[in-house]
């Protein structure tokens, strides 16, 4: 065990882990489960919102991400790498994180589940890659003119340890589901459920040892010429490819993908969304889950914006099926990059 920890937190810890989430995406999906989307698991929060608001959004609790949240703490907690810290522009990084959802809404995944479509033969992830290059390149630009969101500071264990509780609590929840939650979306039989956690624990858990972040890859790529994140994301699509091939997942093509559209301008523009935003909150949705269960309160502030952003998307139609990306959808994501570009120019400026 002690030489897995050493492999994990070494250069070819995020490769691994790459690899071994790849796997297990592939398989989620054979065994009913949807793979990995941290944004569409917390827009199934978000509908579980709505419809304790009285709204009509199908109740939809997935265990990936309480789990993979412990999974991070558990990490992080037994290597004495539980610090809790919070409050650098906790207003801003709620707001980048609505954005980031509004973006991953647009496309119809977050940027773990933009490779997975990539994997499954789903040429329509290609636009949104390229959206997400463009957007962290757009926010290097911003990190090497000095922009900073400001230090965070000190918290108490409790506030640190507020979400790893909570994920405690949503995971006890879905085990009285009938109660609560009578249609609580695709398969959620007791095996599914255990598959599902034991996943995210695991994953979670390399994550947070290896640092694995599909943002931060690109980011220290341009900013450092640093590829050894970047190894994680190929690792990725290595895996998941070899993994849809053996199971026969992999459909190739453009048209006919399961809940996708085909506007290549706005998938490569909500992802451009979502790579800005994530650079300046100082990862990708799966980055700040882990971070959030080390006791990161700006991170847990980020994921708060990502569910109001999702409840958002509850109530105003960004995307549709059979239309794409309608008139709410694009008018959200010129609003957000506008946003982002603001926050950028103004947070270079140093205010003593």
């Amino acid at each position: 065990m002690n030489y897995f920890h050493k492999l994990l937190l070494s250069r070819s810890g995020p490769a691994i882990t790459g690899a071994v989430a790849g796997v297990l995406g592939a398989l989620l999906v054979f065994f009913g489960n949807p793979g990995f989307c941290f944004s569409c698991f917390t827009r199934g929060l978000s509908n579980v919102a709505a419809g304790f608001c009285g709204g009509e959004a199908v109740l939809h609790l997935r265990p990936e991400i309480p789990a993979f949240v412990l999974g991070a703490f558990l990490s992080a907690f037994s290597a004495k790498e539980f610090r809790p810290r919070g409050g650098s522009s906790p207003l801003l990084r709620l707001l980048l994180g609505f954005f980031t959802m509004v973006g991953a809404k647009i496309f119809l995944g977050c940027t773990w589940r933009a490779y997975a479509r990539l994997a499954e033969g789903d040429w329509n992830a290609l636009a949104g890659i390229g959206g997400v290059i463009a957007g962290v390149g757009t926010g290097v630009y911003f990190l090497r003119q000095g922009f900073a969101l400001g230090r965070a500071g000190k918290v108490s264990v409790r506030s640190g340890g507020l979400l790893p509780l909570t994920s405690c609590v949503l995971l006890a929840i879905l085990l009285f589901r009938p109660v609560f939650f009578p249609a609580s979306g695709p398969d959620m039989s007791l095996v599914s459920v255990a598959l599902s956690v034991g996943v995210g624990l695991l994953v979670g858990w390399m994550a947070q040892k290896s640092r694995y972040c599909t943002v931060a890859a690109v980011r220290n790529l341009i900013m450092a010429r640093d590829a050894h994140l970047l190894y994680g994301i190929i690792a990725f699509l290595i895996a998941s490819f070899t993994m849809n091939i053996l199971l026969d997942q992999f459909m190739p093509g453009f048209d006919n993908q399961p809940l996708e559209h085909t506007n290549h301008l706005w998938n490569f523009l909500g992802m451009l969304l979502l790579g800005l935003a994530a650079t300046f909150a100082g990862g990708c949705p799966g980055r700040q889950f882990v971070l959030s269960g080390q006791g990161d309160g700006d991170a847990a502030v980020f994921l708060l914006g990502m569910l109001a952003g999702g409840l958002f998307s509850c109530i105003v139609p960004l995307t549709g099926l059979s239309e794409g990306v309608t008139a709410y959808g694009m008018a959200a994501v010129a609003l957000g990059i506008i946003f982002c570009l603001a926050v950028g120019f103004l947070c270079r400026i140093r205010i003593e």
